[in-house]
């Protein structure tokens, strides 16, 4: 008896030393900012630092950074202005709409098929003029083959509702990893579209959904946590 209750000691020690290495551990994405702080600092002429460093500083919140990161990257490779959509999504949430509307306009060169940023459009200029006026002068689009992509447009565009979205990710019964996929996205534009429409607790129900139950490993993951817990800060500042 003696022996096995030194072995669960020992266990039980070793795991709280495991579980304290692991809180004071420096957080990944410090981490990572770290290592490219120094690259940029040690050769701050090479542009894809300035482009990593700019996605770590959004999905840790740093919105202004991020977009001053994405505007260096851009001066030293010009000829990728109008596919960055990621610096499109820093200036929405950094609050400078008419600077991310310019930003998906100037996407439209590069996929005019792509629904998402037909979206991120529309957001912008819903928080600068006005959801009527957004959805008056929504971004015509092309064949967006991903499901549900094309009930997030009409969702977005005023035609078909949230859940219709919803039904469109299930339909078919698809494999699991696709169907994981197309939910995700699918909760994702519903809460975008709850949040704009000022229903915050629905929006942060779907957003839950969208970061909890369907994790994609994609960008578009921390888009929809960095939505997320904004959301969650609001609710908070409100009680």
């Amino acid at each position: 008896m003696k022996a096995a209750n030194f072995s669960l000691v020992f266990l039980v020690s070793i795991a709280l030393l495991a579980h304290l290495r692991a809180q004071t551990a420096p957080h990944p994405l410090a981490k990572a900012l770290a290592e490219l702080d120094t690259q940029i600092r040690n050769n701050p002429k090479q542009a894809d630092p300035y482009h990593e460093r700019g996605c770590v500083h959004f999905k840790l919140g740093n919105f202004k950074e991020s977009v001053r990161d994405f505007d260096r990257y851009i001066e030293l490779r010009p000829g990728r202005k109008a596919a960055h959509w990621q610096r499109g999504i820093s200036y929405y949430y950094a609050g400078r709409y008419d600077d991310g509307r310019l930003q998906f306009e100037g996407y439209q060169d590069v996929d005019s098929n792509d629904v998402e940023n037909a979206v991120w459009r529309y957001m912008c200029m819903a928080k600068a003029v006005g959801i009527s006026k957004a959805r008056k002068e929504m971004l015509k689009i092309g064949a967006d083959r991903r499901i549900p992509m094309r009930q997030v447009y009409e969702m977005f565009s005023g035609k078909l509702k949230p859940a219709d979205v919803v039904a469109a990710a299930q339909a078919g019964h698809p494999a699991k990893e696709l169907l994981t996929r197309q939910l995700f996205y699918a909760h994702l534009y519903v809460g975008i579209y709850f949040d704009l429409e000022g229903a915050v607790s629905t929006a942060l129900e779907h957003l839950n959904k969208a970061t909890d139950d369907y994790r994609i490993n994609h960008y578009m993951w921390d888009v929809a946590r960095v939505q997320r817990d904004l959301l969650k800060s609001q609710l908070v500042k409100k009680k």
